[in-house]
């Protein structure tokens, strides 16, 4: 788990049928400064509601991810896990 700041949506014209109906962000990972973003953007689902410039947990447990959309073959590893409060 780490924090994260959201830079953007997702969409995509074809995707994995247990992603139907997902709300999709783009995130990066933030420096200890909780200020810093670093890396690469990572794909995440989002049953939170979080939008952009929000700092979010992040989680890569994919088995929550894929119970969370239902589906135990979804290809989904990301997902928010909370909206610390500010």
């Amino acid at each position: 788990m780490y924090l994260g700041r959201v830079i953007g949506n997702a969409t995509a014209t074809i995707k994995h049928p247990s992603m139907e109906g997902a709300k999709l962000l783009l995130v990066k990972c933030l420096h200890a400064d909780g200020q810093t973003v670093e890396g690469d953007p990572i794909l995440v689902i989002d049953n939170l509601g979080a939008g952009r410039g929000e700092t979010v947990m992040v989680t890569s447990d994919g088995i929550g991810a894929r119970e969370a959309l239902g589906d135990p073959r979804s290809p989904v590893r990301w997902s928010v896990l909370g909206i610390p409060d500010r």
